[in-house]
């Protein structure tokens, strides 16, 4: 199912103290988040996880990945089944392991949209490679960096591969990645939103000049609220975990939140509270007091 219309915004102000509403969903990032660094699961944590829901707690992860990057938590959704990816682009059902999940929603960039994003960050910042994530298929520029081993589908300039006759024309473009070699990651950040404008949603997740360019209003935060809506979950109800500036919306709409210990300084600064470095079990630490304010 796509979903191209606006939503309502993801941005609030707490009208309730959160801690006197009990919650009812987890919402966690997974790289620098849930995940160590060496891409693990700690025992800790999958404890953690397993008795939120016997309590009753929904987990919900939240993350950049594609659907496709998603084996390391799959075996780890419980009864629901459904992730959040792409930032926001996609509600994923991972019941079918990895390489038979199912889009649950889709909410798509425009291609004339992407185009425009592209022109007026190659304007911006010369020297910007671009990569096209879509439903299944991944493609990239012939000077993108490869990175996580990624193997593209085709390689060519991205309004090439933006292009109504484009290989996988018929399938949605859920983000652009866009790389430059020698900007710093933050200042990219900051030029790209103000080069973009409202033709895109521009944020960041990796340690280096790597950007991520969404829908208009598209995020963690905008998904994360239509999923709570469905099932009756206000924000209040929502406790969420992130690190880096593509979680902030997120962590500023939930009713608790958490930085943790190895967070970029403006996730800190967004967030109601902190926890431990994600090496430390952050995550867990957080989940385990919940529990023990229930008993």
């Amino acid at each position: 199912m796509r979903e191209n219309g606006s939503v309502t915004s993801a941005t609030r102000q707490p009208e309730t103290p959160a801690a006197a509403l009990p919650p009812r969903l987890i919402a966690t990032d997974l790289d620098g988040t849930l995940l160590r660094d060496d891409k693990s699961v700690s025992p800790r944590t999958v404890a953690a996880l397993a008795a939120a829901e016997e309590a009753g707690i929904e987990v919900f992860f939240v993350t950049g990945r594609p659907a496709r990057w998603m084996d390391v938590v799959s075996e780890h959704v419980h009864g629901h089944g459904l992730a959040i990816c792409g930032n926001g682009a996609a509600v994923v059902d991972l019941h079918g392991g990895p390489g038979a999940h199912r889009f649950v929603k889709v909410r798509e960039l425009a291609r004339e949209n992407a185009l425009d994003a592209v022109r007026l960050l190659r304007e911006a910042a010369p020297g910007t490679m671009y990569a096209i994530e879509q439903t299944y298929g991944f493609y990239q520029e012939p000077e993108y960096p490869k990175m996580h081993m990624e193997i593209p589908d085709t390689l060519a300039p991205a309004e090439r591969l933006l292009a109504p006759d484009a290989p996988g024309a018929g399938e949605p473009v859920l983000k652009i990645l866009a790389f430059h070699p020698t900007i710093d990651p933050d200042a990219f950040l900051t030029l790209a939103r103000l080069a973009i404008g409202d033709r895109a949603n521009v944020t960041r997740s990796s340690p280096s000049a790597l950007l991520e360019i969404s829908g208009p209003e598209v995020s963690k935060a905008s998904t994360l609220a239509l999923c709570c809506a469905e099932r009756g979950i206000s924000h209040e109800e929502v406790v969420a975990f992130g690190d880096m500036p593509n979680d902030v919306e997120m962590l500023t709409w939930a009713g608790r939140s958490y930085a943790m210990g190895n967070a970029h300084p403006d996730v800190l600064a967004a967030a109601s509270g902190r926890t431990v470095a994600n090496n430390e079990d952050g995550v867990a630490v957080v989940i385990e007091r919940l529990i023990a304010e229930r008993e």
